[in-house]
């Protein structure tokens, strides 16, 4: 029995996946709409022959982190924590503070918690460069400037 419907989206594999590079300046952008965009084009949902289970997302290069904006009263009241192990070990940091000593993992933890958490993230996350100056040592790759 014939379908009208025969024909099937290709799944691309991922010998098949052409990568590129991208520079995006975060100078002023607010980091939670920047975040999720992130974690939406690092898993390659941007690109017309997504297939779920390939790891197609393209290199993002991030300048200017330590410009970015917190939108309300985050930067105080927005809390970071970690823990060593120990009993009493638990460290916990405003975003305020966060930004001014690393501005980098503001934007690292904001794009990892946005990401799905099965075995790819890892690898998505490798793709992600986040620098808080306005330069990179990426040059040789020739990132094309993105405006998100």
């Amino acid at each position: 029995m014939s379908s009208i419907f025969t024909t099937q989206t290709p799944w691309v594999k991922k010998e098949e996946v052409q990568r590129r590079w991208y520079l995006i300046d975060a100078k002023g952008k607010i980091l939670g709409r920047l975040a999720s965009k992130l974690a939406y084009m690092l898993q390659g949902k941007h690109r017309p022959d997504y297939t779920p289970h390939v790891d197609q997302g393209d290199f993002f290069v991030i300048v200017n982190a330590d410009k970015i904006r917190l939108t309300g009263k985050k930067l105080d009241q927005k809390i970071y924590w970690r823990h060593s192990g120990y009993m009493g070990g638990l460290k916990l940091e405003t975003a305020r503070r966060l930004l001014e000593r690393q501005p980098e993992k503001l934007i690292y933890l904001a794009v990892k918690r946005m990401l799905p958490k099965n075995r790819m993230r890892k690898r998505l996350l490798k793709k992600l460069k986040i620098y808080a100056g306005n330069e990179h040592p990426h040059k040789a790759q020739n990132p094309k400037p993105m405006e998100i």
